[in-house]
C-alpha cells in the first residue's frame, strides 16, 4: 500500500552526511517534521504519494548547514568600522554602537540575516546578542532552527541593565522557549575578559540547573591572553578549569591560542569548539588549530561569527576558507580535506551544539536540508560532489532550503520574509546609524 507523506525531494545526487556516500537519482521523504526515508528516487515513488513533490535534475540535496556562532542583528553594523583590531573595534566602534540599540532593530536586524542564511543554505544557528528574545522572535518568524543567549558580561546591558537582570532575563528566556520545537536557549557569558570569576560560575550554576548550552569567547586572540595570564597568572582556558567551567556542556568559540596543555584540558572535559576562520582572518586574531584539535577527538564545528566582521554569513565560503587556510598554514595539502571541512558544518556542528535530531539525512532525523543547484559553470564537471561543494560552490547556489519539514525556500523564492518591506524598514534603521555616527549625509 502506496503511505501518503508531506513532502518529497529528489535530486542528481543526495549527500546524507552518514558516511562519505553519495547517493545517485535518489530523494528524501519527509512526514511532518521528520525524515521517513533516503534512497532511490524510483523506490520513493514507489512507496509513498507525497502531497508536494520537488525533483531536482541537476540538484544535489544535502543537510542544512550549521551556523556555529554569530551575532546575526550585527548585519545593522555590516561594513561599519572595518580594517581595525579587535579590542579596538569592539571598544571604540560596536559597544558605544550597541548603546543604542533598540529591540525593534533587533529583530529587524536578526530577520535581515536569517533572510541571509536561508538564502545561503544555513538551516540553523547559534547566536549570541542583545534583546537575544527578540532574535528568538525573528527566527521563529524565518523559520529557522536556533539556539540563541543573552550576551552577559560585567557592565551594564542596554537590554537588561544591570547584571543581576541580565540572570533574571536569561532565566525567563530559557523558560519562555523551552517547548518551541525550533529555538532554545543557551547561557552566553561573552568572554573572559568582559566576564568577572563570580559572573562566570552564577553563569554555569544557571546552565547545569537547565541542562542548557554554555557558550563564551575563549583563547581568541594574544591581547586576551596576556591580559588574562597578568590578572590570573594564567592562560584563559586553564582560567576556567580553575572555576571548575570545563565540561561537555561547554561551547568554546575561537580557541585560537590554546596551548598544548590547553588542548589536552579540552579534550579531557569534552569540551566543543566553533572555529570562525573569516572573522578571525579579517580582525587578525590568527589561526586556529584545527587540524591538531580534530586529531585529537576534539569535535569542531563552524560558524561565520557576526557579519559586522567576516562581513556575511555564508556558510559554503566558510567552508572553503576553513579548508584552504589550514593547508596553508601548515603547508600540507592533505590537512583539513573538503569532507572533514563539510563535516563540521554538518554532522560535527550538530554535535557540537547538541542537536543530535539533525546534521545528516536518514529516518528518524529532522527534515532539515537544502539542495544546491549544480547546474552552473564553476560546478561543472562534477568529479567529486563533496570537493564542489567545500571549493566551488557558494550560498547563491542554494536553490531551496527546508527545515523541520516546511519549506523556507523554493526555487530561489523566500516563502517565510517580505524582502521588500524589510529592505525598507533596514535602510532607515542605518540613516540613523549614519547621523549617529556623524556621516555626511
Amino acid at each position: 500500500m502506496i503511505e501518503t507523506i508531506d513532502l518529497a525531494v529528489s535530486a542528481k545526487y543526495v549527500l546524507p552526511m552518514e558516511n562519505k556516500t553519495v547517493l545517485s537519482d535518489a530523494g528524501v521523504a519527509i512526514k511532518g517534521e521528520d525524515i521517513i526515508y533516503v534512497g532511490p528516487t524510483k523506490q520513493l515513488l514507489e512507496r509513498f504519494k507525497p502531497l508536494k513533490y520537488l525533483s531536482y535534475k541537476e540538484g544535489l540535496i544535502l543537510p542544512g548547514l550549521i551556523n556555529g556562532h554569530t551575532h546575526i542583528a550585527m548585519t545593522l553594523f555590516r561594513g561599519l568600522a572595518d580594517d581595525l583590531p579587535l579590542m579596538e573595534w569592539l571598544n571604540e566602534y560596536i559597544f558605544p554602537l550597541e548603546q543604542n540599540l533598540r529591540p525593534e532593530w533587533v529583530y529587524l536586524g536578526a530577520l535581515l540575516g536569517c533572510a541571509e542564511m536561508i538564502v545561503s543554505g544555513t538551516t540553523c544557528f547559534c547566536d549570541m546578542y542583545l534583546f537575544s528574545d527578540m532574535v528568538a522572535q525573528a527566527a521563529a518568524k524565518a523559520g529557522l532552527r536556533a539556539i540563541v543567549g543573552e550576551v552577559l558580561y560585567d557592565f551594564p546591558s542596554p537590554n537588561y541593565g544591570p547584571l543581576e537582570k541580565g540572570f533574571i532575563y536569561t532565566e525567563k528566556l530559557i523558560k519562555k522557549w523551552k517547548s518551541h520545537p525550533l529555538i532554545s536557549v543557551a547561557v552566553m557569558p561573552h568572554a573572559v575578559y568582559t566576564c568577572s570569576p563570580p559572573l562566570l560560575k552564577q553563569a554555569k550554576e544557571i546552565a547545569d540547573s537547565y541542562k542548557v548550552p554554555y557558550v563564551i569567547h575563549l583563547a581568541e586572540t594574544k591581547t586576551e591572553i596576556k591580559q588574562i595570564k597578568g590578572k590570573y597568572g594564567c592562560t584563559s582556558i586553564e582560567y576556567l578549569e580553575k572555576l571548575g567551567i570545563l565540561n561537555e556542556n561547554l561551547i568554546a568559540v575561537h580557541c585560537v591560542w590554546p596551548t598544548e596543555k590547553e588542548i589536552e584540558l579540552l579534550k579531557r572535559h569534552q569540551v566543543k569548539v566553533i572555529h570562525n576562520p573569516e572573522s578571525n582572518l579579517k580582525l587578525g586574531s590568527g589561526i586556529a588549530p584545527i587540524p591538531k584539535l580534530l586529531r585529537k577527538g576534539i569535535i569542531v564545528g563552524l560558524g561565520t561569527d557576526g557579519p559586522a566582521s567576516n562581513n556575511d554569513l555564508d556558510m559554503f565560503l566558510e567552508m572553503g576558507t576553513a579548508a584552504r587556510i589550514h593547508k596553508f598554514y601548515q603547508n600540507d595539502p592533505t590537512t583539513m580535506t573538503a569532507w572533514q571541512t563539510l563535516k563540521m558544518a554538518t554532522k560535527d556542528g550538530a554535535c557540537a551544539l547538541g542537536i543530535s535530531e539533525i546534521g545528516s539525512l536518514s529516518p528518524g532525523k529532522k527534515a532539515d536540508l537544502i539542495v544546491v543547484n549544480l547546474d552552473r559553470p564553476h560546478l561543472m564537471p562534477i568529479y567529486e560532489p563533496i570537493s564542489n561543494l567545500v571549493y566551488a560552490a557558494s550560498g547563491s547556489d542554494v536553490v531551496t532550503n527546508i527545515v523541520n519539514g516546511k519549506i523556507l525556500m523554493e526555487n530561489k523564492k523566500i516563502l517565510t520574509i517580505d524582502l521588500e518591506k524589510l529592505y525598507e524598514e533596514i535602510n532607515a534603521i542605518a540613516l540613523n546609524i549614519k547621523k549617529q555616527m556623524g556621516f555626511k549625509l
